[in-house]
């Protein structure tokens, strides 16, 4: 049986837990846009840290119906803000002070946070 969009969020979450991504959020924004289903927002430590957690999604959309659209860099060297876009899912790997500066959750604060 194929598993829901929510299912998927929920397992890329659990895999940035388990790759020591920190604070991670799972917000369903369906109901605020048209372009995503879900926000997964994570605290990175540095851009090595980055660079494992995106490699472990990517190796999770090769096992699944996903497929990367687009990474961009919001940040001068790269580690500020990585997005990964899947499509129903955005992944935002966050450093701890972008984190702070942007806010995404009180940005989004009308979505539901699941996790």
């Amino acid at each position: 049986m194929a598993k829901t969009i929510k299912e998927m969020a929920l397992e890329i979450a659990g895999l940035m837990e388990d790759g020591k991504g920190q604070d991670v959020t799972v917000l369903d924004v369906s109901k605020l846009n048209s372009w995503t289903d879900f926000f997964i927002i994570v605290t990175i430590t540095s851009g090595p840290h980055w660079q494992g957690l995106y490699k472990t999604v990517k190796d999770y959309v090769k096992e699944s119906d996903l497929e990367i659209h687009q990474t961009h860099n919001k940040g001068p060297h790269g580690d500020e803000w990585n997005l990964i876009d899947l499509g129903p899912v955005v992944v935002h790997l966050m450093s701890q002070e972008a984190r702070d500066f942007y806010e995404l959750e009180k940005l989004w604060h009308a979505g539901e946070k699941i996790k």
